[in-house]
Parts: structure tokens; C-alpha cells; sequence
């Protein structure tokens, strides 16, 4: 099979998951905030990414039946700040979440290295996924979950994206005149960046974010296992102690963080399994979503009574 009938293939693949996802749903009404005209077009030819995202949007993806607690899950795709890699690491994942009778969201979300796009990159993403959890909180009762329920979670750099959402709450970077919660109730974390630190961080990461030379007030201010408190939601965390990409030590100094201020977290580490597996690391048999769900059940996220 030539490389053009292979990707023409995949994208066939790529549509019949999305056919999953009940409804599309813009984040914005009219005007979308912190964009300026630019020259990007949407991109989805790369096998499972998408980038040059400027319409920012949910897709939907709600269980035929649904676990008694009505909790949902947004999920951020990774792709270090320039890209998402929306099927394995967002419209799978949702499927699986589908599968416990769960309801999940996969944020499409506008990320920073198209920096012409943008009046302020800085905060693009986080708009975004603020606006996903504000739009999806006030909209509970059409989706039948519960407000108060409601869980991020981000692989690699959706990761950063997420614990930034989980730390910097108190910063509302969206207009918000109901002065709806944007905080998440939960995180669940796949091999995250979570440090902007010299000795830790993804550089393509913080270089999309913040630009080849940011001030070290930055770098503190978004190495968000510095950014910890007792309101940080409850966190489980998921990586390999191989990951050549984003190292491990970003989850445990996390970890640590969370554990000194008595915020409830659980953590798996695999020895095996590198960066970006997904759902299924090759290396090592353990299901570690089946461990997120055990944990949600501890926590009373979910209750367990849909298999």
C-alpha cells in the first residue's frame, strides 16, 4: 500500500471514531476570544493529529447508559504546544471512558505555536480548556452529569494544560459573568509536563508557550508543581520511568507537591513504556485506566455499578 492510500485509510479510521462523538460543540459563541486573522488552516492529514486549530470545539461523547454518579471527564489531547494527537490520546480514551458509562469531552483546543493567531499565546490554551469546563458545568443538566463531577485530564503537554487549569483556577482568563467555578474537580494525568523548569522541562513545550527566553518569573510561575495548594483537585498520575521525552521526576516532584499539602492523589509508575502510549503501553501488561477507574471508585467519582 503506497503512503497516499495508507493516510487516505487512516483518515477513514480517524472519521469512524469522531462518528462516535454524538455532537460537535463550539467553545465560543461568535467572535472567538484572543484571536487575531491569520493564515492557518485546519490540518488533520498527519495520521491522528490535528494543528493550525483556530475554531476551538468539545466533541461529545455520552454512554449509552451512565455510572449513578454522572461524573464526566474532559480530556486534552497531547502534542507539545504545536499540534494534538486527538485519536489516541483523546477520541479513544473517550470511547474507553464511554465503555464504564462515563461521559467524556475531547477538547479541541487552539495551542500557542500559532503565535500569529493570537493577541497573547501565553493563555490561549488556557481559555480554552477553562471555557470547557465553564460551558460543560453550565450545561450539567443537558448532558445528565453531575456540576460538580466534572474531571480534566491531559496527556504530555495536555497535561501541562490541565495542571495549569488545576492550579491557576483562581485566575480566570475567560469571560465569565455568572462567575461560573472553572476549577475541576478532578486530574488525571498521562506522562504530563508539569515543570517549565531548566533541569525538567519538555522545551518544545515551554518554547511554544512562552517563547525561546522566558523570564524566570514565568518559568516559576507555570511549573505548576510550585503552584500546589490544599484546593488543588484530587490527581491520579500515570508515566514510565524510560520516558526520554518528558521525564518521570515531572509527576513525582507533582506527587510530592500534592502530598505535602494533604490533597488526595495516587500515582503508577511503570518502569517500561517510554512516552505517548495512550491507553496501552506496549511494554508492561497493566491496564493502567483500570486503575484510574478503582481510584475514581475510591474517591466516589464514580459508583461503580456500570461494567
Amino acid at each position: 500500500m503506497d503512503l497516499t492510500k495508507a493516510a487516505q485509510l487512516f483518515l477513514l479510521l480517524i472519521t469512524a471514531n469522531m462518528i462516535y462523538a454524538q455532537k460537535i460543540i463550539p467553545l465560543y459563541k461568535g467572535a472567538v476570544p484572543n484571536a487575531k486573522p491569520c493564515n492557518k488552516i485546519e490540518d488533520n492529514t498527519v495520521a491522528g493529529r490535528v494543528s493550525g486549530i483556530t475554531k476551538p470545539c468539545l466533541y461529545a461523547f455520552i454512554p449509552e447508559k451512565k455510572d449513578s454518579a454522572k461524573t464526566c471527564v474532559i480530556i486534552c489531547p497531547g502534542g507539545g504546544y504545536a499540534r494534538l494527537a486527538i485519536d489516541h490520546e483523546g477520541y479513544q480514551v473517550a470511547q474507553a471512558y464511554n465503555r464504564r458509562g462515563i461521559t467524556a469531552f475531547v477538547l479541541k483546543n487552539r495551542v500557542p505555536i500559532d503565535a500569529d493567531c493570537f493577541e497573547n499565546k501565553e493563555i490561549v490554551a488556557l481559555m480554552d480548556a477553562q471555557q470547557a469546563i465553564k460551558l460543560v458545568r453550565e450545561r450539567a443538566t443537558d448532558y445528565g452529569i453531575n456540576p460538580n463531577n466534572i474531571g480534566l485530564m491531559g496527556f504530555s503537554a495536555g497535561g501541562h494544560l490541565a495542571t495549569t487549569a488545576g492550579t491557576h483556577f483562581n485566575t480566570v482568563v475567560i469571560e465569565n459573568n455568572n462567575n461560573t467555578s472553572v476549577r475541576p474537580d478532578f486530574l488525571i494525568l498521562g506522562y504530563p509536563v508539569i515543570s517549565f523548569n531548566d533541569s525538567l522541562a519538555h522545551m518544545g513545550s515551554r518554547d511554544n508557550m512562552l517563547g525561546k527566553n522566558p523570564t524566570e518569573e514565568k518559568k516559576t510561575l507555570y511549573s505548576n508543581e510550585l503552584q500546589v495548594t490544599s484546593q488543588t483537585p484530587p490527581t491520579f498520575l500515570v508515566h514510565a520511568t524510560d520516558d526520554q521525552t518528558v521525564k518521570v521526576e515531572n509527576s513525582i516532584l507533582f506527587f510530592m507537591a500534592l502530598l505535602k499539602n494533604k490533597v488526595p492523589a495516587e500515582m503508577y509508575i511503570y518502569q517500561k513504556g517510554g512516552h505517548g502510549f495512550g491507553l496501552n503501553n506496549k511494554s508492561e501488561p497493566t491496564d493502567w485506566l483500570a486503575n484510574v477507574y478503582a481510584w475514581m471508585k475510591t474517591n466516589r467519582f464514580i459508583k461503580g455499578d456500570v461494567e
